[in-house]
């Protein structure tokens, strides 16, 4: 590949932007790889490069040239987090309705973004202000785990679309519409070969679909696959997939054995700072090496007096000392990442030093010109209110400016130095104090993390290396979450929010890789003020408590599934074990997930009873999935038709 979504930016550039494109692909098969080259997002690449499409659905996407393969090179799973903003996730019924989708309509190649999740330790994030997890509602978790559903679903789906590998490699998809909101795509070769797709897209109700002399029953926005033109191998919707305990997070140690630092406000570094007439841009004046720039000046009252500061900046976290004590400060958000701070100050006479630290959330990475996105102070900064009624513009005086906080250049981060204070009277809710203490690794192999309960916002480092920024105090607006989304109907990054009300990132994870057995040292550079006391060591574990660890869950929908039957199964994962309990059984609409499951809007109260009867005492049992057998829990709803049944299974082994 040769850039990366310019096409979406090209346009501000004019014909600079044609030109450059041009360059860039001329430049790209100059090299003489001996392999295409692709530019994503970009409608106009040059022949040979192959355009190609990232986005949550690329079915109605067309190559600019016949000869060119149909690629996706970007589905996405769900969407980045930051900070301040509830958690986006995508249900898996919209991720397998548009890859059946793009498959059913010619697609040649096609890749998730993200498959699994992870993490931007140090100061990697960008946006600004993308948190530090990039878990992205991956169907692997930033810790490595399967995200259930999500992960069986579209395994099911690749096992499907294998089957028709055949008669989708030979040909092109004959395509025809059977009815309103409805598609039908065949893939026959001249060897006999045939495949199907029948999807429905509308977003109400589900559709019958005549076809080669057979009724096929679509839920609303779904794909169903027949690899032989025949039987159903799959459905979009329909979920049928033995699931696992959610994994979960077990506190480890606590109340450990701090020492701290206090960092200095204002300049003290001495020859690396530099005075300068007027307020400077920031990421220009850091080079982006740090994260944090002072800016300092001082002013002189013949008489104290009271009034406001008055600070305007780019973005994107302010904090305003006014004789070294704080003053206030303000923050952005990924919207708006400026800031504008009014506080109430006390000024005295004779001089009074006015500092205020600018600090970074990551740097802007996307869109036309974003490399002139600037960030930092730029005014106007002014005194307002005085007693005499004046205001004072401080904006175009001396200001003396310093690249980072003295305890960077100190190398603190590492833990090494010889100045951590040890003293009884640990500093808490005290901003710009760092913090160091050593911890054990948890036992077992286990992913690790730190719950940050009780810090504000700063950086953290273990064993040197930089787990990322954190931000606990930054909490998600209460409204916009739903506890379950509709999968019905195109998806966007706001659709389906959850953890609204909560910080956005609370846990940070750390590498086993980069932990010793023993005399592991976390370093802290604690902005606004927390209370390290209440900080913890967690590890990702499976399971919900320690009482439901041989606990087993099964979630299937009323249909065919890839392996031929409309069952659930379950099995007790030793051969020694049978399922003891039943903890619950739901056919009908049942929420939620593996451990923490409940009844939805239709149940059909005979599940516990026929579950129960088939499985308790047996190693595993399997269960037919219709309403033959649990009779219509539905029937006196407003569903008309729209609503897909499903019979979800949590058991016990012992």
């Amino acid at each position: 590949q040769i850039e990366n979504e310019y096409g979406n930016v090209a346009y501000a550039y004019g014909n600079s932007g044609k030109t450059y494109t041009e360059w860039a692909a001329s430049m790209a098969v100059s090299l003489d790889t001996g392999v295409p080259w692709v530019m994503c997002q970009q409608s106009d690449a040059p022949d040979p490069i192959i355009n190609t499409c990232n986005g949550f659905y690329c079915d109605q996407f067309t190559p600019n040239s016949d000869s060119k393969p149909k690629m996706w090179t970007e589905n996405w799973t769900g969407w980045f987090s930051s900070f301040g903003n509830a958690l986006p996730y995508r249900p898996v019924e919209d991720i397998a309705f548009a890859v059946a989708r793009f498959y059913q309509r010619g697609g040649t190649f096609q890749n998730y973004y993200m498959y699994h999740g992870g993490t931007n330790f140090g100061r990697t994030t960008g946006g600004p202000f993308i948190s530090t997890s990039y878990d992205y509602d991956a169907p692997i978790d930033e810790y490595g785990f399967a995200r259930e559903p999500k992960w069986s679903h579209l395994r099911d789906l690749h096992k499907a679309l294998k089957l028709c590998e055949e008669a989708l490699i030979a040909t092109d998809p004959q395509i025809s519409s059977p009815g309103t909101n409805l598609e039908a795509a065949v893939y026959k070769t001249d060897a006999g070969q045939c495949s199907a797709f029948l999807a429905n897209v509308g977003t109400e109700s589900s559709a019958t679909v005549n076809f080669n002399g057979n009724s096929y029953d679509l839920p609303a926005w779904s794909v169903s696959i027949l690899p032989d033109c025949k039987s159903v191998a799959f459905n979009t919707a329909q979920i049928n997939a033995a699931a696992t305990l959610t994994p979960r997070f077990v506190q480890q140690s606590t109340g450990l054995d701090w020492r701290w630092i206090n960092e200095p406000v204002g300049i003290s570094t001495g020859g690396a700072a530099v005075t300068k007439p007027g307020l400077l841009e920031q990421i220009n004046t850091t080079a982006d090496q740090s994260d944090y720039l002072w800016y300092s000046t001082s002013v002189e009252m013949k008489g104290g007096s009271q009034g406001t500061l008055h600070v305007d900046s780019l973005g994107h976290v302010l904090y305003a000392f006014v004789n070294g004590r704080l003053a206030g400060s303000g923050k952005g958000g990924s919207s708006n990442s400026r800031v504008t701070l009014e506080v109430p100050v006390s000024l005295v006479v004779g001089t009074n030093q006015i500092d205020l630290l600018s600090v970074t959330v990551g740097l802007q990475n996307y869109g036309p010109f974003f490399d002139q996105t600037g960030a930092g102070i730029t005014g106007p900064v002014q005194l307002k209110g005085l007693q005499d009624g004046s205001t004072i513009d401080l904006s175009s005086q001396q200001w003396t400016y310093q690249i980072g906080l003295k305890g960077e250049a100190l190398g603190l981060s590492d833990g090494s130095s010889a100045l951590w204070t040890s003293q009884p009277d640990l500093p808490k809710k005290q901003p710009l104090v760092w913090y160091k203490t050593t911890f054990d690794a948890p036992s077992g192999s286990s992913p690790v993390a730190l719950d940050f309960t009780g810090m504000g916002k700063g950086q953290a480092w273990v064993n040197g290396q930089g787990i990322g920024r954190y931000w606990p105090t930054y909490i998600a607006g209460s409204t916009g979450c739903t506890d379950s989304c509709n999968y019905r109907g195109s998806y966007n990054s706001n659709k389906c929010l959850k953890n609204c009300g909560k910080p956005t990132q609370q846990l940070y994870h750390v590498p086993r890789y980069w932990l010793r057995p023993t005399g592991n040292t976390l370093v802290l550079i604690e902005e606004t003020g927390g209370d390290p006391t209440k900080l913890s060591l967690v590890t990702r574990e499976t399971g919900s408590s320690s009482s439901s660890s041989n606990n087993i869950c099964g979630l299937a929908s009323e249909t065919i599934t890839p392996a031929g039957g409309g069952f659930l199964s379950i099995a007790c994962p030793s051969p020694n074990q049978v399922i003891s309990k039943i903890i619950f059984a739901s056919f009908g609409t049942p929420q939620g997930s593996c451990g923490s499951f409940s009844h939805g809007q239709c149940h059909s109260r005979r599940t516990h009873s026929i579950i129960e009867k088939a499985c308790v005492g047996s190693r595993s049992c399997s269960v037919e999935v219709s309403a033959s057998l649990f009779r219509e829990p539905c029937s006196n709803s407003s569903s008309n038709g729209t609503t897909t049944r499903s019979l979800a299974v949590e058991a016990s082994c012992s």
